[in-house]
């Protein structure tokens, strides 16, 4: 091993030692002071529930060793699921019809609140059992009335997952937070004197490392509770995807076509491997990203042009990974994001252009003092999408400097694989194939759905009224 490598992997350990021991998973950056919108301690330790299953994706810390988090070859695993086969867990009484035995998911959405209705699998779960990141639990020859059972009595709570602070739209917040660091005397204007240098280097993703989880990868969430979150239209628009990728085991990546990504995939445990991070007095930028295709530019003390449709800082043009603005609390680094393409991200709900996000990035340190990583609390807002605002935490663990290592590598994306009939066909170079060029800005993935995979069904005509209340 080479000694850049060495010196790496102490890093994280010791980083990853100093965060288990000071607040396990969830820790969340404490401000020093009691906050109207940061630093809120979380209502549970996401570490200490296990996953729904069944799930090749195990939770940080309970793969075989050897075995790299989703290896696709990996043995299965036993117990991870509490019946399958098609069989029912021992006590529980499944329904008459479920969204594996069911011809029309529209018609059940009555059913949509009760967790046997999927199985009481989680949302990756679901995705996952065609073969995704491990073993098949349902094979063509079977169908996927053969679907395994995940645990019906294991769950994420709620109130863990939906912001604990009191606003209602991301520039409310924006404004409670600038508003308390002004009174605090700031915003504290830097210079490249002042600035947090320390913060310039690169940062492993969390979902690589055995202590931090969190809410996002949806795991550890039966799919009604997720559902409770969203709007009567986007429930349905989520229901439709995980019926497709778990019923019919046909799936629309963006990825696969080399679509966009989009801003939510940020939060996506595969997608967002390192972080490389540049801190200037007046832009803080972030590269990140397994095709290395993600970047958000901070715009350190600039404000938002509020005449259109939503806050910008550009033309009124919606923006893949949206547009940015921030101010420094000493070394906290508190940021607004708005104009934003809606999108989805496959395994979590769909989001709209209206989405906008409060971003909190704060230094985690050891007991001696020393800069370890990055505590990141994220605020969703999105009135069309979801019933209330939401919140994430992860934590970013620094590895090294730019003087080692491999230099960031933008890849582009070359397709090899295209929606041909409504499926994802690989195709080989110097093939003929016939292809209808999608509309990426509206819904592609429910279109080819709706035209090959819908026939017969009845989806309403109007907004769908459902609701868990």
């Amino acid at each position: 091993m080479r000694n850049s490598q060495i010196g790496r992997a102490t890093t994280i350990a010791v980083a990853l030692m100093s965060i288990a021991t000071s607040a396990h998973a969830q820790h969340v950056a404490d401000p020093g002071f009691k906050s109207v919108g940061r630093g809120a301690p979380v209502v549970a330790d996401l570490a200490k529930y296990p996953i729904v299953g069944p799930s090749l994706r195990l939770p940080p810390g309970q793969q075989p060793p050897g075995q790299r988090q989703g290896q696709a070859d990996a043995p299965e695993i036993k117990g991870f699921y509490s019946a399958r086969d098609g069989a029912s867990p021992p006590g529980v009484k499944p329904l008459p019809i479920d969204m594996y035995t069911s011809k029309d998911f529209y018609k059940d959405k009555a059913l949509w609140s009760d967790p046997r209705y999927f199985r009481c699998n989680s949302v990756v779960a679901i995705e996952e059992q065609w073969g995704a990141n491990g073993p098949r639990f349902i094979t063509p020859e079977h169908g996927p009335q053969s679907a395994a059972w995940g645990f019906c009595d294991r769950d994420y709570p709620r109130a863990a997952i939906v912001s604990p602070y009191k606003f209602k739209t991301a520039q409310e917040h924006y404004q409670a937070l600038l508003a308390e660091t002004r009174k605090r005397g700031g915003p504290t204007k830097h210079t490249y004197a002042t600035v947090p240098g320390e913060w310039t280097v690169r940062y492993v993703h969390p979902g690589r490392t055995p202590c931090d989880v969190w809410s996002y990868r949806m795991q550890n969430n039966q799919v009604s509770t997720i559902l409770s979150l969203l709007t009567p239209q986007y429930q349905q628009r989520m229901v439709q995807m995980m019926y497709h990728e778990g019923h019919d085991g046909v799936a629309h990546w963006p990825s696969q076509y080399c679509w966009p990504e989009g801003f939510m995939r940020r939060w996506a445990a595969p997608a967002t491997w390192d972080w490389n991070v540049i801190v200037t007095p007046s832009l803080v930028q972030i590269h990140a990203g397994v095709a290395r295709n993600f970047i958000t530019n901070i715009h350190v003390g600039r404000e938002f042009n509020m005449t259109g449709a939503v806050p910008r800082l550009g033309a009124d043009v919606p923006r893949w990974y949206g547009e940015t603005i921030g101010f420094w609390d000493k070394d906290t680094l508190i940021t607004w994001t708005s104009n934003i393409q809606g999108w989805f991200a496959h395994g979590a709900f769909e989001f709209s252009n209206k989405m906008q996000t409060i971003e909190i990035y704060s230094p985690n340190r050891d007991a001696s003092g020393k800069f370890i990583g990055l505590n990141h609390e994220a605020i969703l807002y999105d009135p069309d999408a979801l019933v209330e605002p939401v919140r994430i935490i992860r934590n970013y663990l620094k590895t090294s400097g730019f003087e080692e290592g491999d230099p960031y590598v933008y890849i582009e994306c070359i397709p090899t694989i295209y929606p041909i009939n409504g499926k994802a066909t690989p195709v080989t170079p110097g093939q003929t194939i016939e292809l209808k060029i999608p509309d990426l800005y509206g819904r592609p993935w429910a279109q080819m759905w709706e035209q090959y995979n819908e026939q017969g069904m009845q989806k309403p005509k109007d907004e769908d009224i459902f609701t868990f209340k």
